[in-house]
């Protein structure tokens, strides 16, 4: 159990509060923004909200945790900078796993947001900074690498491994044995039967490759 403070004031925040609060052993204590977005009532469900520039000077590392359960933009690579920033303050950063998601006895990082009807199958391991919305299927002997998201409904055959930066869409599904490239993005209902290049985005069934790279795709 640690005491936590959550990075953001915004739906995923919102989310991460609700879920840590009625579904963990951790007490979230505080939000924190950068400075200049600290609103003018620095309270967000009913909690302090703090500059993230001096938040160790309130909540210590040694006494406190961090959570930053972000959205994907910038292809998961803001998330990722946050995330660095607060372990370069030398906070840990704990990991939400639900209750009604079913694992085994999986490797998961920190910094993971991992939603209720989740199927994590045996000997996958998943990385640090990675969401897995609500219902999908992970397969068996895979690995997941940093900052990836999962939206949800998505079917990841085993013997899969999946790129740091990667992005999926609703209802996506994978293959078994691919190899998803660094950065790649998967359009909603998308299925991917080949591997994929790295930061390269792919929609249709088959899914073929589009002519613009995933950094140019808004999420």
């Amino acid at each position: 159990m640690a005491d936590v403070v959550i990075f953001g004031i915004k739906d995923f925040s919102e989310l991460a509060h609700y879920y840590l609060e009625r579904d963990s052993a951790h007490k979230v204590v505080a939000f924190s923004v950068n400075r200049d977005y600290l609103p003018e009532d620095p309270v967000f469900r009913g909690l302090p909200i703090v500059a993230f520039e001096n938040v160790e000077s309130i909540y210590p590392p040694g006494n406190y945790a961090f959570f930053a359960p972000m959205s994907p933009r910038n292809m998961n690579r803001d998330r990722k900078a946050v995330y660095l920033a607060i372990k370069a303050k030398g906070y840990q950063c704990i990991s939400y796993l639900s209750s009604k998601a079913i694992v085994f006895d999986n490797e998961i990082g920190e910094n993971c947001f991992i939603l209720e009807n989740n199927t994590i199958q045996p000997f996958t391991r998943i990385g640090n900074n990675v969401v897995l919305w609500s219902g999908n299927h992970i397969g068996h002997h895979s690995v997941i690498h940093d900052h990836v998201t999962f939206t949800s409904h998505v079917v990841m055959s085993g013997h899969c491994d999946i790129g740091s930066y990667s992005f999926f869409g609703v209802n996506s599904t994978l293959r078994d044995g691919l190899r998803i490239a660094e950065g790649s993005f998967v359009a909603m209902a998308s299925a991917v039967i080949k591997d994929t290049e790295a930061w390269g985005a792919y929609k249709g069934n088959p899914a073929i490759k589009l002519n613009i790279p995933s950094t140019k795709i808004k999420l």
